[in-house]
């Protein structure tokens, strides 16, 4: 019969999609291309700090000379020793230790310095080296304050109560000097090398100055051990007895 089904070649390529219709029978618009997002606007540039300028550090204050203190009473006096600026003591002490006791006494005993409890008190020798000079004292029948005016050398602590430096006694002289003019003992007994050496204006050995009897203007001078040394060597107390026995012999 010769026949055979019919077979059609179906194209390589497939049918496009057909549109989407839209419920109403209306092509649907193609979508819309997305938009780039919105420019950040950069950020301002930053302002400079501004610092505020720290202020200099205070400097400080300069020495000033030592006033004319020839007339000055014992209040007024005192009162000058106490606002003190002459030196770099002021610098770091609590207060100044111009000194105590009876203005009007036979005996002036004259150490180096303030220590940090003098420094701390405003009164010379009251620590242990204190202890130790009023029972000096009261074995020659004397008594803190009465017929005794003790003060030192130098009016305000050397910092890590080190020994004072020579300009530092020289700037101090002048209370001194007016202290001795108000005082006017009978005897000045004086503790340890610098002590010695402002009241003698000179060097001073100890070993060598016990025993003597110096004369400064008048008035007899006598040198012995301080007591913060006689602390460290006991074994030379019985000496310092005697620089006082001496002493007491030398105004009778």
């Amino acid at each position: 019969m010769g026949l055979a089904p019919l077979w059609r070649l179906r194209s390589s390529v497939d049918p496009v999609d057909p549109p989407e219709v839209s419920p109403a029978g209306q092509t649907a618009p193609p979508p819309a291309p997305e938009s780039a997002p919105p420019a950040v606007a950069p950020p301002p540039p930053a302002r400079p700090r501004t610092v505020a300028a720290s202020a200099p550090a205070a400097a400080p204050p300069r020495p000033q000379a030592v006033p004319d203190v020839s007339g000055l009473g014992w209040e007024a006096l005192e009162q000058q020793i106490r606002d003190c600026r002459a030196c770099a003591l002021c610098e770091r002490r609590t207060q100044a230790v111009p000194g105590v006791g009876d203005r009007e006494a036979d005996w002036l005993i004259v150490g180096e310095g303030p220590g940090a409890e003098e420094d701390q008190r405003g009164e010379p020798f009251v620590g242990q080296a204190g202890k130790l000079l009023d029972a000096m004292l009261a074995a020659i029948g004397l008594r803190r304050g009465q017929n005794v005016y003790i003060a030192n050398a130098v009016k305000c602590r050397p910092p890590g109560n080190r020994t004072p430096e020579a300009d530092e006694m020289a700037t101090c002289q002048p209370y001194l000097e007016r202290q001795i003019e108000l005082i006017r003992p009978r005897i000045i007994v004086a503790l340890g090398r610098p002590a010695a050496q402002t009241l003698l204006d000179g060097e001073v050995k100890i070993a060598a100055a016990r025993g003597r009897l110096f004369d400064r203007h008048g008035i007899p001078v006598v040198v012995t051990y301080h007591p913060a040394y006689l602390l460290r060597n006991p074994q030379d107390k019985a000496k310092a007895w005697e620089d006082l026995c001496f002493a007491r012999a030398s105004i009778v």
